[in-house]
């Protein structure tokens, strides 16, 4: 699967969460792309930054977080 499909999906999958978180209402669908499309590129450049900066661990803390530890000892949570 190329980068640019797998993004594409995870936009598309968070998209149907936050329609689900709605209620299933419509007529919202845009502005749920669009939030999906932001949540989706924060993490992706926040995993950038972390691989950047030299992230010693990354482990799950629990369903959808994970706890990053940095170089230092300096504790990140997303």
């Amino acid at each position: 699967m190329d980068k640019k499909k797998g993004i594409y999906d995870e936009i598309a999958r968070v998209a149907y969460e936050l329609y689900e978180k709605r209620g299933r209402a419509h007529g919202h669908e845009l502005e749920d792309w669009l939030e999906a499309e932001r949540i989706v590129m924060e993490r992706h450049e926040r995993h950038a930054k972390e691989i950047e900066h030299g992230v010693d661990i990354i482990e799950k803390v629990k369903k959808g977080f994970r706890k990053t530890v940095k170089k230092g000892g300096r504790v990140y949570r997303d």
